[in-house]
């Protein structure tokens, strides 16, 4: 399943990337699914995946938690709880 991702403010900083998009496995089906499957791309992913409490992430442009089911095609975005113009 493919999914649109985008990263704001620190944590496009920390990881280099602005947006992507990805295919990721079926067993990956909430946004926390999402977060541990990004994890295991290395060490910046691993410092700002494990921050996850303190990121906010919104799904097709609206504000979610990480229980939130993703489906195929979603846009999927990660940002720091307060972020700059």
């Amino acid at each position: 399943m493919k999914v649109k991702i985008f990263y704001f403010a620190k944590v496009r900083e920390v990881l280099g990337i602005d947006k992507e998009e990805i295919d990721i496995g079926g067993d990956v089906r909430t946004v926390a699914d999402l977060i541990e499957f990004l994890k295991y791309r290395g060490s910046q992913w691993q410092v700002i995946f494990g921050m996850s409490s303190s990121l906010r992430m919104a799904v097709n442009q609206e504000l979610v938690e990480v229980s939130h089911m993703i489906s195929a095609n979603d846009e999927i975005a990660f940002f720091p709880p307060i972020t700059g113009g």
